[in-house]
């Protein structure tokens, strides 16, 4: 897997449950390799139409598509108890037939998911120190037969999941990392680096995303594990988009998105994630994209 190439959609639970499914069914048929899902409990950006629950969701589209694999990107461990997204995600994996990748992160405090719920909005700082136990024990309950750990922060004690997943030994988890502490998060723990950068300009979002490669090829280094058998995958964000409406840079022509996405391709990145578009207008590119340009770019990189 580390250098097989692959596409991934973010499809937004904003639209219509109908119209949502609608479109995961239309990135499958369009040859994608991955949907991308999020995890709110509302959209946290401030739009005020539907938003539907995580691993519901999952689940349903799971039983409405028979290929593409089904990404949690990201669920955050502020909403949920390790040992329970641990059995979401197991139930998730055999829903699916064995097509989850995990996708974990610490969240935003500027969601105001958690004041809505009345759960505690950790400080970064805290989700920081929580997510190395957090993934730590997810990780154990889908890889053996029963888990106990008493940490800091989570405790287990004789937890047992049944049955085992479909994937052995367990789904891939991909972990969401920027800055310094969660980079040495993901370089002992995942089986997938993801990040995204929010630079204001797509050069600067190249340049930050390659000091993050190197600072995790260090991190890497200095447990002794081979940077190459950790897999880089990249959510492309248009910082000028909310500006410009939600248009959305890349999806501006053919030639624009081959000339963004190869420079991503440069840094050593295999697998790229996309947003939907926001506008129907730029639907019909973003099809041409997928039918023309991707397995264009999947040949030259083979």
């Amino acid at each position: 897997m580390p250098n097989q190439f692959r596409f991934s959609v973010l499809v937004l639970p904003n639209v219509p449950w109908p119209e949502f499914l609608r479109r995961c069914r239309q990135v499958e048929a369009l040859g994608f390799d991955s949907i991308g899902l999020a995890d709110h409990l509302v959209d946290w950006a401030g739009g005020k139409g539907p938003w539907f629950e995580l691993w519901s969701q999952l689940a349903a589209i799971a039983q409405a598509t028979t290929r593409i694999r089904l990404t949690t990107l990201v669920a955050q461990i502020p909403l949920r108890n390790p040992a329970l997204l641990a059995l979401q995600a197991l139930t998730a994996d055999h829903i699916s037939g064995g097509r989850l990748d995990v996708g974990l992160g610490i969240g935003l405090e500027i969601d105001p998911s958690y004041r809505m719920m009345g759960i505690p909005n950790w400080s970064a700082k805290e989700r920081v120190a929580r997510f190395g136990e957090y993934v730590e024990i997810v990780h154990r309950l889908l890889s053996h037969e029963e888990t106990s750990l008493q940490g800091r922060f989570y405790q287990v004690d004789g937890a047992a999941l049944r049955p085992r997943p479909v994937q052995l030994p367990r789904p891939p988890i991909m972990i969401a990392a920027m800055g310094p502490v969660m980079l040495g998060h993901a370089a002992r723990h995942a089986d997938i680096w993801n990040s995204i950068s929010f630079a204001k300009t797509f050069e600067a979002q190249i340049d930050e995303t390659r000091r993050r490669i190197a600072a995790i090829d260090a991190r890497c280094a200095a447990i002794g594990r081979d940077p190459a058998s950790l897999r880089r995958s990249y959510l492309m964000f248009d910082p000028t988009s909310r500006s410009s409406g939600g248009r959305i840079r890349y999806y501006e022509s053919e030639e624009m998105f081959a000339q963004m996405v190869e420079q991503v391709i440069a840094l050593g990145i295999p697998e790229i994630a996309l947003y939907y578009p926001m506008l129907d207008e730029q639907v019909p590119m973003f099809e041409r994209i997928a039918r023309h340009v991707l397995p264009a770019l999947k040949t030259t990189h083979r």
